[in-house]
């Protein structure tokens, strides 16, 4: 088959990464929208795409009739449906980053008319495809732990992620972007799904937003770190510290100004101008910093997910069945399987090396992963149990909604009345 041709939606961070991994002959970049110009010519230069093939935004690029096969959305949470329903109208698949939208009928409409229009929309849950999530699903469907009874799973934020995402950040307000659990872990929400292999029966939810509010920042604080503040020197929040002296960050300082290779001037503007450049504790963050989600699956096995900010970072599970069970370590990418048969341990190491933090790292091969598994989804029709296709992504997270009305309303979310 010919290459694919991908226009890309949404050239931050998340646009930008799908995109490396791009370039080896099976896809062909053609066009790109976003409002942020640095952004724009970053992909521009890189996939060799010509001037009028870049636009601003959404709108200018989906008013031209189809002319690639697939449109990446790669857009703020917010900023999903409107490009999602209006490529899907002009007959584009998808490859549509997650959350798929930030309430459920959204999610629920985008299914519907990719299915009236018979079009392929694969979401970004990146977890399934990484080697490490791979061979704990094979080490199941290969009855290693007999039937699955129950999941431990955490999602360790980091203090620092935290801060910069979910105080700072993009995501750190409920109506401007969509909830914690939406926004960051219905990675895990899908994960647990697709490992049990039965969708979820009830669901229930704890959680608040405990540490990164007003009522916790020192006497004498100021609104922005780089006004100076006393505290400066022992803060891990410090933003001088995380933005403008860390130069090697390239996340943190993107993310901050909007540019690609920022320099420490654009910086030093961000953190006088930016809610990146605020007192940790003096920003409009309204989302969890901890969350637990119990959840009671149709076929009777059970989950709990522990998400919080408070720690430094990393994914842990735990998998229990009637045969064996299984501990596994993301970020050392190190899988403990114990045998009841033989009461033996066997370590193993998907990736045969230990991989580093979860968005530098790519979610530990998942971005290429899923790209990979994208070129034999449009290309060969592949059908494997990877796939995070739209219909069992919306039920995925339509668990994830349920979980924060139980949070909210404080009652066991009954699956089957559960409507959005």
């Amino acid at each position: 088959m010919k290459a694919i041709d991908v226009i890309l939606i949404g050239a931050g961070i998340r646009g930008r990464g799908y995109t490396e991994y791009m370039t080896d002959g099976k896809f062909r970049v053609v066009a790109v929208a976003d409002p942020e110009k640095a952004c724009r010519d970053y992909i521009k230069n890189k996939h060799n795409i010509p001037d009028d093939m870049c636009f601003g935004g959404w709108e200018e690029i989906l008013a031209l009739p189809k002319f690639a096969d697939v449109a990446v959305i790669a857009t703020s949470d917010k900023m999903h449906y409107e490009p999602a329903m209006k490529a899907i109208e002009l007959g584009y698949n998808l490859l549509l980053e997650k959350p798929v939208a930030p309430t459920y009928r959204e999610c629920q409409d985008i299914a519907d008319a990719a299915k009236a229009k018979n079009v392929k929309v694969l979401v970004c849950h990146v977890l399934r495809y990484t080697a490490f999530f791979r061979k704990i699903k094979d080490l199941i469907n290969e009855g290693k732990l007999g039937k699955v009874i129950s999941v431990h799973h955490s999602e360790c934020v980091g203090n620092i992620h935290q801060s910069h995402s979910y105080v700072r950040g993009n995501w750190n307000n409920t109506e401007e972007s969509s909830n914690m659990l939406l926004a960051k872990s219905c990675h895990d929400i899908d994960i647990m799904q697709w490992l049990v292999g039965s969708r979820a029966k009830k669901v229930s939810s704890f959680g608040s937003l405990s540490y990164f509010c007003r009522d916790n920042a020192p006497d004498g604080a100021p609104n922005y770190c780089i006004e100076g503040c006393p505290y400066g020197e022992t803060c891990y929040y410090n933003a001088v510290k995380l933005y403008l002296e860390d130069e090697e960050n390239d996340w943190f300082r993107g993310a901050a100004t909007k540019k690609v290779n920022a320099t420490n001037e654009e910086v030093e503007k961000a953190l006088r101008t930016t809610q990146y450049g605020k007192c940790i504790f003096k920003c409009n963050n309204d989302v969890v910093d901890h969350q637990v989600v119990n959840i009671e699956y149709e076929n009777g096995a059970v989950a709990s997910f522990n998400m919080c900010a408070f720690n430094a970072g990393g994914r842990y599970i735990r998998v229990m069945g009637t045969d064996g069970e299984l501990y596994g370590d993301m970020e050392s990418d190190e899988i403990d399987y114990f045998s009841f048969k033989t009461r033996e341990h066997t370590v193993i190491n998907p990736m045969g090396r230990a991989i580093s933090g979860e968005i530098v790292g790519g979610h530990g091969g998942g971005d290429d992963g899923i790209v990979e598994i994208l070129y034999k989804y449009i290309a060969e029709d592949y059908e494997g149990d990877m796939l995070s296709e739209i219909g069992i992504s919306v039920s995925n997270h339509a668990t994830v909604f349920a979980a924060e009305k139980a949070r909210l309303e404080n009652y066991v979310v009954e699956m089957k009345d559960f409507n959005g």
